[in-house]
């Protein structure tokens, strides 16, 4: 069981992948020859060859618009778009192409599409490189969103999301690539889209979280338990679907509830996870104070030297742990 950084194992399960299934395919900007932005894709143009492996030009809608095709005909394309803020790019075919395609054809015609795309803040990339628009494509019936937060999941939930017969948008921790490292299983490792990671138990309040901001939660649950609080983190893994069974058993236990959201605090995916918490009547009665969010503030990104004070930070979800434990 190698350790590996999450970018080293995004080549190898696309590697695995690809050789255990030739149907499966890359497309996308630099993917080829440069071997992908982040070199999440080198070494894999020279291997199986530029049919396999496919430069695609600077545009976006082109590139979804294009898996959208090669799945209908019979392939297994996985389309990469550089940073989550292209996506809106290739917007119309995403939702209404892509997703829509089973729908539209009464289940005839099955697009079997993954589209990885980095996301994210905490690295001083250049404007629109770093937002997170995880609410936008949450809002699209007919497309899966999974976003891991560690290798060894970053590993079992691509290959769920390749062979799974939908298209899924596969949101990568542009923070973590290289910062996050851990054990990968060898082999044909595989984590079900749909199920939660209770990444640590606790009794006083639930901090739930997805991506990057995991490690955000787990560093605020360590502070926390040095002030004799004890916290439960909970990974999503996969936002739609969302695994309520697991949120309902750790919030009706402890009856305390944070979510972390790197987005903008209007329409964010946290308000969709808390909404779907307090709908539930079980959780409503159990619950022994308000539900709380922590995200960034409503304005666009920042420039680099300001995104330190946009992003979510462990002193932050800290105070929102501590206001919840003493209401």
């Amino acid at each position: 069981m190698p350790e590996l950084t999450i970018v080293e194992t995004i080549r190898d399960a696309l590697r695995y992948e690809m050789e255990r299934d030739s149907r499966v395919m890359l497309l996308g900007e630099d993917v080829g020859k440069t071997g992908g932005v982040f070199r999440a894709t080198d070494g894999l143009y020279e291997q199986f060859g530029r049919e396999r492996v496919v430069d695609m030009p600077l545009a976006e809608s082109a590139i979804i618009g294009s898996a959208v095709g090669l799945a209908i005909s019979g392939l297994i394309p996985v389309a990469e778009i550089q940073f989550m803020g292209f996506t809106h790019n290739a917007f119309n075919q995403i939702v209404e192409q892509l997703a829509r395609m089973r729908y539209r054809s009464w289940g005839s015609l099955h697009v079997p599409v993954t589209i990885r795309t980095p996301y994210g803040g905490g690295v001083r990339a250049p404007e629109m490189h770093s937002d997170s628009f995880v609410a936008h494509f949450a809002h699209c019936p007919g497309l899966k969103l999974v976003a891991p937060a560690t290798p060894a999941d970053a590993k079992g939930l691509l290959l769920s999301a390749i062979r799974d017969p939908d298209p899924v948008m596969f949101l990568e921790p542009l923070r973590g690539y290289r910062l996050i490292r851990g054990d990968v299983p060898d082999g044909d490792y595989i984590v079900p889209l749909g199920q939660a990671r209770l990444v640590r138990e606790g009794k006083d309040c639930t901090v739930i979280a997805w991506s990057a901001a995991v490690e955000v939660a787990k560093q605020a649950a360590d502070d926390a338990a040095a002030q004799g609080v004890s916290v439960e983190v909970i990974d999503l893994r996969t936002l739609v679907p969302l695994d309520m069974d697991t949120l309902r058993a750790s919030v009706m236990k402890t009856g305390r509830v944070v979510v972390i959201d790197e987005a903008s605090f209007t329409g964010s995916f946290a308000a969709e996870v808390l909404t779907s918490l307090t709908e539930d009547e079980d959780i409503f009665f159990s619950l022994k104070c308000p539900v709380a969010r922590v995200c960034g503030p409503d304005t666009p990104y920042p420039v680099q030297m300001l995104e330190e004070d946009y992003l979510v930070n462990r002193k932050r979800v800290l105070k929102a742990i501590l206001k919840s434990v003493e209401s």
